[in-house]
């Protein structure tokens, strides 16, 4: 099954990072955040990515020509051009990369890479700045179960503040907001059938927009609901965070499986 990647968007937000890089290359411990969402599937078997690019989208692609290279030892023969590697990475991924635009919007990418998608049927999506510990065979067994054409992973969003109690001025007590009592958002990690391209007009279209509001008024959007860790990449502050979880080793999407093992044990 392929998985689809929104790679082009502008990253304003974190415009400290994006100004230099797309958005996913900003890094998270050393490697792309667009790294550690392949890992995500790659952890599930899911190894066929298909990367929409558009602002920047030449760095994404140097970094996957190089990646052989780059990701170990290497010698190299300066008379000949002959180059011998080592130690190289253990990702066997196949990653397929499609230029779709600078001004395109979300639906829009999508819509470009309808001739090589719906020929294979159900394909995930998901986008280029988020990470989270969501059990995939799962939720594609969720998604094969009701036979909609859509699949959206709901998740909590993050607290971001807390709540306090005063006596006059005084603070008489603060809790930090939880993540269990706030609403439901979309959290990307999609699943969809190729009938999602008949919701897509061109490049203009929003994919949270109409195509998903259509889908869910005629009882074609499905939510799979994820209590578990999620964190989108949005602003500077968001990549420092993620960063604090990397160092501190809380890198929870890193490690689904092995999570999961332990937790069963």
């Amino acid at each position: 099954m392929k998985t689809v990647i929104l790679c082009g968007g502008l990253g304003t937000r974190l415009a400290e990072e994006t100004q230099i890089k797309p958005k996913p290359m900003v890094e998270i411990g050393g490697k792309p955040i667009l790294w550690h969402i392949m890992k995500i599937y790659d952890q599930f078997g899911y190894r066929d990515f298909v990367l929409p690019l558009g602002y920047k989208g030449e760095q994404i692609k140097s970094y996957f020509l190089n990646y052989h290279m780059l990701s170990g030892n290497c010698s190299i023969n300066t008379l000949t051009g002959q180059m011998d590697y080592e130690h190289q990475s253990h990702e066997d991924w196949d990653v397929h990369m499609f230029e779709t635009g600078h001004e395109t919007l979300t639906g829009g990418r999508l819509k470009r890479l309808e001739s090589y998608l719906r020929p294979t049927g159900t394909f995930m999506l998901t986008y280029g700045d988020g990470v989270c510990n969501v059990d995939l065979s799962k939720l594609v067994a969720f998604h094969q179960s009701h036979g909609m054409i859509a699949t959206m992973t709901t998740v909590r969003p993050s607290a971001r503040f807390g709540t306090m109690e005063f006596d006059g001025q005084q603070v008489a007590s603060f809790t930090e907001k939880s993540q269990t009592h706030a609403g439901w958002i979309n959290g990307g990690f999609f699943v969809f059938e190729p009938e999602i391209f008949d919701y897509l007009e061109d490049d203009y279209t929003i994919l949270e927009r109409y195509p998903l509001e259509r889908l869910a008024k005629e009882g074609q959007l499905m939510a799979y609901h994820h209590e578990g860790f999620w964190r989108c990449m949005d602003t500077i502050r968001d990549k420092q965070v993620l960063e604090e979880h990397y160092q501190n080793g809380q890198t929870d999407w890193l490690n689904i499986l092995l999570s999961e093992k332990v937790f069963e044990e």
